[in-house]
């Protein structure tokens, strides 16, 4: 069962574009990068980290000291019906903490095809119109 506490992660490249990946599993659905703890003792650094690499290719221990920030905030959001199989019987929160990560311009991305099936850098005004939640246009 998934731990109703996850990251989001929104990476962006100096010249103010941002990333938005499309889910495998739901068709025109963009966003960040998400995920959740493994356990309740795992580190929100670590979380964001390794989602990163899973889902997009890019190794934060490659990148400059301080790439990677908490943005010092947190949602809780009621998780869509469709998805609530993945948690424990009566959990419909979750808790997202949000970190932002600056990569250089030319950055490669590799997705995890199981996860997301395309990407694309829009500048921020564009990414916050095209993310899927409205929730999630607030972090740009």
């Amino acid at each position: 069962m998934k731990i109703p506490i996850s990251v989001l992660v929104v990476i962006y490249k100096s010249n103010g574009e941002v990333l938005l990946i499309e889910r495998a599993d739901k068709v025109n659905f963009w966003q960040s990068v998400t995920g959740s703890i493994d356990s309740l003792d795992e580190d929100l650094w670590i979380v964001a980290a390794r989602e990163v690499l899973e889902e997009t290719g890019i190794n934060i221990a490659t990148l400059p000291v301080g790439s990677l920030q908490d943005m010092q905030h947190q949602i809780e959001y009621e998780i869509y019906p469709q998805w609530r199989y993945r948690y424990a019987p009566g959990v419909i929160i979750n808790t997202e903490h949000w970190f932002s990560l600056l990569v250089p311009d030319d950055t490669p991305i590799q997705l995890a095809l199981r996860e997301h099936v395309a990407y694309q850098w829009l500048d921020f005004v564009d990414a916050a119109k095209n993310v899927s939640l409205p929730v999630m246009a607030r972090r740009f």
